[in-house]
């Protein structure tokens, strides 16, 4: 014990300086972190962990604001514009490296993706790819058949492990300096997304009266509700679609298609589809299988946005149990 307790008290320095870094890491995710192997470094940091929880406090607000159409609307097309980025750009482009983007286009879609609050571009593909090396093992964070539901869905990416980017895995990304600086400052983009959903709501109020909305409302609706509606959507991936649905191939791991996860997630809900042949741009193998970012990704290569968009090789669904 007295081993344990002098290795702490080296590794942090002091308590005081330990919870000085976490909140300056609010801001600035490169910001020195404590030694993984001097504090609990799979355990949730809860100090770090408190604007994750005020973005749920913050639907609470609708008590006061209430709710009007042009609110929800504003919500839904956050929503949408939102996961496309992430699930066309942070998990098929910048993590498996399924098409080519001009510069411009990438860093205009990282830049949408950071307006989710699922931390950078840089953090996300990491993780990613982390997990697919390592799916369903002990070495995954968030397995659900080995942490449990819970820490599959949403405790794990609070811990002092999780919370760093592991550059390594990540070589082709990190070489751009706009992405590094969005990974970086993973909160200004949310802030501004915020104060622009208050501006947004204020603006019609004066101009529109009659569609009966304000900037307290545009800001509960059109950005922490929708942000959570968001988030719990997107990790649905990680617990859900790896315990409910069905299995086409015969992976390792233990991924299911699930469409009801799939029209949630834009595609992502054909995650065995997925995890048998990662490399694809596609996730919904047969044409029933509605996939709408692979839809949005076919419309930008018509446009000349972008390029490259692997296809599902022949050898794939022929090995597929239908």
């Amino acid at each position: 014990m007295l081993d344990s307790d002098s290795k702490y008290a080296s590794g942090g320095a002091s308590v005081r300086g330990w919870r000085w870094q976490t909140l300056r890491r609010w801001y600035d995710t490169r910001e020195p972190g404590e030694p993984l192997d001097c504090l609990p470094a799979d355990r949730i940091d809860w100090l770090r962990a408190t604007p994750f929880l005020l973005l749920h406090v913050g639907c609470l607000g609708v008590l006061w604001t209430g709710v009007s159409s042009a609110a929800l609307a504003v919500a839904a097309v956050c929503y949408a514009i939102r996961m496309f980025a992430l699930t066309g750009f942070y998990h098929r482009g910048f993590s498996h490296r399924s098409f080519r983007a001009g510069r411009a286009v990438q860093f205009i879609f990282a830049l949408i993706g950071a307006a989710c609050v699922q931390r950078g571009p840089l953090w996300w593909a990491a993780h990613h790819r982390n997990h697919h090396r390592a799916a369903d093992t002990v070495r995954d964070p968030h397995s659900p058949g080995i942490h449990g539901f819970l820490w599959a869905h949403m405790g794990w990416f609070l811990t002092p492990r999780a919370f760093r980017t592991d550059l390594r895995r990540v070589p082709d990304l990190a070489r751009f300096p706009e992405l590094r600086w969005l990974d970086r400052y993973d909160i200004a983009v949310p802030l501004l997304l915020a104060a622009a959903m208050y501006g947004l709501g204020a603006l019609l109020k004066w101009r529109a009266p009659g569609l009966h909305t304000r900037g307290s409302q545009m800001l509960v609706w059109g950005f922490f509700i929708s942000t959570v509606a968001l988030f719990h959507a997107t990790v649905t991936i990680n617990s859900l679609a790896h315990r409910y649905g069905s299995r086409r191939f015969a992976t390792p791991d233990d991924s299911r298609n699930n469409l009801w996860l799939a029209l949630l997630t834009f595609g992502e809900g054909w995650h065995n589809n997925h995890h048998g042949f990662p490399g694809c741009a596609r996730q919904g193998f047969l044409w029933w299988e509605i996939d709408l970012t692979w839809y949005g990704l076919r419309l930008m290569a018509a446009l000349g946005l972008v390029s490259g968009l692997k296809p599902l090789p022949a050898r794939v669904l022929a090995r597929a149990r239908h």
